[in-house]
């Protein structure tokens, strides 16, 4: 009787199914790109939220002409960040009203869900108008308020100013108020440490005047005036590596108390 060789067209298993002999190989493959790509992950998390920054708070401890830097805020690891250019008289209750009566709506705390807001927000391009800001750091602590105007509906573009209470007040006994108004132009990786974050405009001045314009608009200011000279050094870098640039004043303004 005659011998039928095997079918050697095809292999099949016991279902008759076609067994690709290149499988394993391309699962293989998979899984190994999968695994790169988490370590690659891993190693930006480490890189951008562990170690630059830290190399940051050491260089600025190090460096003289850095602590040098007059009026200007300070990020988490202490690297100098948002100049000082702006200064409000009144209660807090004076400053929530008349903000608000110029369209610049307080900003949310930062929390893990409003965090969550405002990427699906950035990604679907929809507006959050009191999206919350980052810290940044005066006198040892955070800002005291913070305040936001947006822009269209890109969440990535916004009007923004922080506020810090100082232990100053006027003749009637009402607090001074002092802050660092910026526009926020677009969302990137920070310049210094890889984090995402905003980036400025490095025109700090035209956002100054920009809140300035507002709250004479909207009728919230008994009396304001200039300090000139307030900024010694008239440029810098913020915590995220964005250059600002400013004329060196301070802009102050009075509220009406109700």
């Amino acid at each position: 009787m005659e011998h039928t060789p095997p079918d050697i067209v095809s292999l099949s298993d016991a279902r008759g199914t076609s067994i690709d002999p290149a499988a394993p190989h391309r699962r293989r493959l998979r899984r190994r790109m999968a695994g790169w790509f988490l370590l690659l992950l891993l190693g930006w998390l480490g890189l951008a939220y562990l170690l630059l920054p830290l190399v940051w708070k050491v260089a600025e401890s190090r460096h003289p002409a850095l602590n040098d830097l007059p009026n200007v805020t300070r990020a988490a690891d202490n690297v100098p960040g948002d100049p000082l250019n702006v200064s409000l008289i009144g209660t807090e209750n004076d400053l929530i009203k008349g903000l608000a009566a110029a369209q610049w709506l307080e900003a949310k705390p930062l929390s893990l869900s409003t965090d969550l807001k405002i990427a699906e927000a950035t990604v679907l391009k929809r507006p959050d108008d009191q999206a919350p800001v980052s810290s940044l750091y005066l006198f040892g602590r955070k800002e005291d308020l913070a305040f936001e105007k947006q822009v269209g509906d890109d969440p990535r573009q916004r009007h923004h100013v922080r506020f810090w209470k100082t232990d100053k007040i006027d003749p009637d006994g009402r607090p001074v108020w002092i802050g660092s108004a910026a526009f926020d132009k677009g969302v990137g990786l920070s310049h210094r440490t890889g984090q995402i974050t905003h980036h400025i405009d490095g025109n700090v001045d035209q956002e100054r005047d920009t809140l300035f314009v507002d709250l004479n608009e909207a009728g919230v200011l008994s009396d304001e005036y200039i300090v000139e000279h307030f900024h010694k050094t008239l440029s810098g870098r913020n915590g995220g590596g964005d250059e600002w640039h400013t004329d060196g004043n301070l802009y102050v303004g009075v509220l009406i108390h109700e």
